[in-house]
């Protein structure tokens, strides 16, 4: 598997899908077709689990979390009035403590 400095070479700011496949194909030896579908499989069974109210859990690089927000009251902020704010399902991300040691350097 790629290491995060081999992934960093391909891009200097955003991670895409197009790099995640060609790291698939360098790495593993699948055509350019198959790597690239086997990413889309992996997302799109991300996206699946996550709509039909599933946690996604990648050992070793973290967590996607629904959560359910309550019904609560903000103010405009430039005049002051309440507005109600409506319960929604919100996605949030906790990294693993792995990752979090490779992003802050003390692995």
């Amino acid at each position: 598997m790629a290491d995060a400095g081999t992934i960093r070479k391909i891009t200097a700011g955003t991670l895409t899908r197009a790099d995640l496949s060609d790291v698939v194909h360098r790495e593993i030896g699948l055509s350019r077709a198959e790597s690239a579908s086997i990413v889309e499989r992996i997302l799109h069974h991300m996206c699946h689990a996550l709509s039909e109210g599933e946690n996604v859990k990648i050992s070793g690089f973290g967590s996607f979390l629904l959560r359910d927000k309550g019904e609560r009251v903000g103010r405009n902020p430039k005049t002051g009035v309440e507005v109600p704010i409506a319960p929604r399902r919100v996605l949030t991300f906790r990294a693993s403590q792995i990752m979090r040691d490779r992003i802050t350097g003390s692995d």
